[in-house]
C-alpha cells in the first residue's frame, strides 16, 4: 500500500498529514505566505523525514495527494487580487461592491462597472458589449466578469457576450482576457449575492492557479506521477483543472466539519462541536446527528454569496493574535494577527506586538524549549517585555496578570460564541472535538464558558484539517435553478429533465477526474423555501425522488420540519443540488491496544504555571507519546507532544481511550 498525503496551509503553519496503512506520522512547517508551494514542498520533505525515505521515493509511491489551502481566503483579506472589470444588467450598478465596509480597497471599483441593457430574451447590443468589454481592458481590467439579472433562470445572455468578446479577443492574441460568468459560478437565485460570488471567484482565480499549477509542477519534478487534489468547501477534492477558485475558500476549515463527522461516529455522539485554534483565526462549526452545518449563503470576508459550503464560523483568536490596550483602558485580544511573519514576540522573528502565543509563554503553559518538539525555540524575554509594555504597563498591572487577562480574554469571547452557536441544545452531551496547534490550551476554559464537560483531542489535533482531508474523496456539486412546487405538489417533469442535465455534466467532469460513470456515486440535496417565512433550507432527497409518489410526500414533510412550518404553507424546490463523487485511498482511525506501562512512566518533569484568576502552581508534564489507551490522569497537570501542549485545569480529568483519544471530562 502506498502513501496518502494531506496538506493543508493556514495563516501561520502549514499541516501534515501523511499515512501508509495503519501508520500516520504528523507534520508542522511555517507557512511561506509570499509563496505558499514553499512551505508547501518543505511540508512533503519533512513528511518524508519522518517515515525516514527521501522525498522522491514518498512521492514517487503516494497513491494520492490532497491540498487545502489559504491563496483565496488570504487575496480576498488583503485585497491582493485581480483588477476586475464588471458587466452589469444597465441600473444595477448599485449594487455591485465598489464601497468596502472596513475601509479596504474595494472587489471592484466603481469606475471598473459598466451596465448593458438586456434582459431575459433581450440580448444586449454587440456593439454595445464591445464598446464596453474595450473600455474596460483600457482601464486595466485582468479579466472580466459578466453578471446579469436573471441569469440563474436564463444564462442565454451571459454566455453571449462571452462569446462576443471571445471573437473580438481570442484566446492565441496577447490582448486576451478572461471572462467569467456569474451563471457558471452560481444559478441560485438572489442577484446581489450572484454579484458577489462571481465576483470572488475571478479575484482570485489568477493567483491561486499560478500557484497551484506551480505545486503541481514541482510534484511531478521530483517523481509524483498522479493528479494534486485540491480542497473544496464541498467536502470533496478535485484536480487543479477542475477547480473553481471560490471552491477553495476556507476549505481547511471545512475539511476539519468532516473530520468531526468522521470522530462523532465513533463515539455516537449526536451534537459535537468542532474547533480549530490555530495561528491565525479561530473557527467553529457544529455537527448535529452525523450532519456537518451548511450555510446557503454564507458570509465570505463581509460579502454575502449564494454558492453553499460547509459553514464555519471564523473568529479572530488564535495563537497568534494580537492584543492591545486603547485610549479607554481596554484590553482586546484580535481580530488582528501577527501571521507566520514576523509572528508573536517570542518567535524572535522581528515582532513587536504581544500575542496570546506570548502570554501563555509568560504563564508557563509552553516551554520555550519544546516548541514544534524543540525544533524552535521561544524567546521568554522578549514576550515578557511586549506584554510589559503594551498590556502591563497600560493597565498598571504586573505582566502575570496581563498574561492571565490575555488568556482569558480569548477563552471567554470563544466560549460564548460556542454557547450561542449551541443556544437551546443539550450542551452537557454535547461533544467537544478541539484541535490546532494552539486549541488544546485553551480547551477546558472554552468548554466550561460554553457549557459543555466533555473535550475530546486526537493524537493528530494540531494537524487535524490535514487528517480530514485524507477522509474526502473526489467530488463535484451542480446546482440547477428550479420553481417546483413541493407542497401543493407539482408536476415533476422538468425535475426529472434537470437532474439528468446535471448527471451529463458530472459524468464528463468526473471522467475528467479519472473515473467512469459506474464508479461515481450519487446524491440529490435540494434547497427548499418556504412562501410563508421566506426562509430555505437543504433537504436531502434519493436520486430517483420523481418516480416515487412516498418518498416525495416524505420530501414534503421534512422540508416543512426544517423550514419550522405548517401544511398552510407553500413550499417550493427553488434549487437543485446533484453531489457526484469517486473514491480515493482514505486513512481510517482503529482502535489499539491497552498501554504496556504506567501512567507515571510519561511523566517527563514538573514546571511553574498561572492558571486563570493567576493562582500559580507546580503542575506535573507528562509526554503525550507515551501516554496510552487505559492510561488517566485525575490532577491538574500539562501533557506535551512536539506539535500542542494540553492544559488539564483543576476540576478536570485526562483518560486515553481505545482510539489513543484523549478525553477530558469535566468532574461532577
Amino acid at each position: 500500500m502506498g502513501y496518502t498525503i494531506d496538506i493543508d496551509t493556514g495563516g501561520t503553519f502549514t499541516d501534515g498529514f501523511f499515512a501508509a496503512g495503519e501508520q500516520f506520522q504528523t507534520v508542522k512547517t511555517p507557512t511561506t505566505p509570499h509563496d505558499l508551494t514553499l512551505c508547501f514542498m518543505e511540508c512533503i520533505r519533512e513528511g518524508a523525514k519522518a517515515f525516514q525515505v527521501s522525498p522522491e521515493k514518498l512521492l514517487t509511491e503516494a497513491e494520492v495527494v490532497r491540498f487545502s489551502n489559504t491563496i483565496g481566503t488570504n487575496a480576498i483579506i488583503e485585497r491582493t487580487g485581480a483588477r476586475i472589470g464588471l458587466l452589469l444588467t444597465a441600473g444595477s450598478e448599485v449594487l455591485a461592491p465598489t464601497v468596502d465596509r472596513d475601509g479596504k480597497a474595494p472587489l471592484v471599483e466603481a469606475a471598473m462597472v459598466a451596465g448593458l441593457r438586456e434582459s431575459i430574451g433581450c440580448p444586449p447590443a454587440a456593439a454595445d458589449v464591445l464598446a464596453s468589454a474595450q473600455h474596460l481592458i483600457d482601464q486595466g481590467a485582468h479579466c472580466l466578469v459578466v453578471a446579469f439579472n436573471g441569469s440563474d433562470l436564463s444564462p442565454d445572455n451571459e454566455r453571449l457576450v462571452r462569446s462576443v468578446i471571445k471573437a473580438e479577443y481570442p484566446r492565441d492574441y496577447l490582448g486576451s482576457v478572461p471572462v467569467f460568468l456569474a451563471s457558471d459560478v452560481s444559478s441560485r437565485p438572489g442577484y446581489g449575492e450572484r454579484i458577489n460570488t462571481a465576483l470572488l471567484n475571478a479575484y482570485i482565480h489568477g493567483k491561486l492557479a499560478r500557484l497551484l499549477y506551480k505545486a503541481g509542477e514541482e510534484l511531478r519534478r521530483i517523481g509524483f506521477m498522479g493528479q494534486l487534489l485540491i480542497g473544496h468547501n464541498n467536502g470533496a477534492v478535485a484536480r487543479v483543472a477542475k477547480t473553481r477558485a471560490i471552491n477553495t475558500y476556507n476549505s481547511g476549515p471545512a475539511a476539519g466539519l468532516l473530520g468531526a463527522r468522521e470522530i462523532a461516529g465513533l463515539y455516537g455522539a449526536d451534537l459535537v462541536v468542532s474547533a480549530d485554534m490555530g495561528g491565525t483565526s479561530f473557527d467553529i462549526g457544529v455537527v448535529r446527528a452525523g450532519r456537518p452545518g451548511y450555510a446557503l449563503r454564507p458570509d465570505v470576508e463581509g460579502f454575502r454569496s449564494n454558492l453553499p459550503m460547509l459553514a464555519i464560523r471564523a473568529l479572530g483568536w488564535g495563537g497568534g493574535s494580537i492584543a492591545a490596550v486603547d485610549e479607554t483602558g481596554t484590553l482586546a485580544v484580535g481580530p488582528r494577527s501577527a501571521g507566520a511573519l514576523p509572528g508573536p514576540a517570542c518567535f524572535d522573528l522581528g515582532g513587536v506586538e504581544p500575542t496570546v502565543t506570548d502570554a501563555n509563554l509568560v504563564l508557563g503553559l509552553i516551554d520555550p524549549a519544546y516548541f514544534l518538539g524543540g525544533r524552535q525555540r521561544l524567546d521568554g524575554g522578549k514576550a515578557h517585555a511586549v506584554l510589559q509594555a503594551k498590556v502591563a504597563a497600560p493597565l498598571e498591572i504586573g505582566v502575570t496578570e496581563a498574561a492571565t487577562r490575555v488568556k482569558a480574554a480569548v477563552d471567554q469571547a470563544v466560549g460564548d460564541e460556542i454557547r450561542a452557536l449551541v443556544s437551546g441544545e443539550d450542551t452537557e452531551r454535547a461533544l467537544m472535538l478541539i484541535y490546532g496547534g494552539a486549541g488544546p490550551l485553551h480547551a477546558c476554559a472554552i468548554a466550561s464558558r460554553a457549557g459543555i464537560r466533555r473535550v475530546l483531542i486526537t493524537p493528530f489535533s494540531a494537524v487535524f484539517s490535514a487528517y480530514s482531508s485524507s477522509l474526502m474523496d473526489v467530488g463535484h456539486l451542480y446546482y440547477a435553478r428550479t420553481e417546483i412546487g413541493l407542497h401543493p405538489p407539482s408536476a415533476m417533469d422538468g425535475f426529472a429533465l434537470t437532474v439528468a442535465d446535471l448527471r451529463q455534466r458530472a459524468e464528463r467532469d468526473m471522467r475528467g477526474e479519472g473515473f467512469d460513470p459506474a464508479q461515481v456515486h450519487w446524491s440529490l440535496d435540494l434547497v427548499v423555501h418556504s412562501a410563508r417565512r421566506d426562509a430555505e433550507a437543504k433537504v436531502s432527497a434519493p436520486v430517483d425522488i420523481h418516480d416515487n409518489l412516498a418518498a416525495l410526500e416524505d420530501l414534503a414533510r421534512t422540508a416543512m420540519a426544517e423550514l419550522g412550518t405548517d401544511g398552510e404553507d407553500t413550499i417550493a424546490i427553488t434549487s437543485v443540488g446533484l453531489f457526484a463523487s469517486a473514491v480515493v485511498p482514505h486513512f481510517r482511525l482503529r482502535p489499539v491496544p491497552p498501554a504496556a506501562g504506567r501512567t507515571e512512566d510519561a511523566l517527563k518533569g514538573r514546571r511553574a504555571v498561572h492558571l486563570e484568576g493567576g493562582r500559580a502552581m507546580t503542575l506535573p508534564v507528562y509526554d503525550r507519546d507515551r501516554l496510552g489507551h487505559g492510561h488517566a490522569i485525575d490532577q491538574p497537570c500539562l501533557i506535551e507532544s512536539a506539535q500542542t501542549t494540553i492544559l488539564v485545569p483543576p476540576g478536570w480529568v485526562a483518560r486515553v481511550d481505545r482510539f489513543d483519544n484523549i478525553v477530558l471530562e469535566m468532574g461532577q
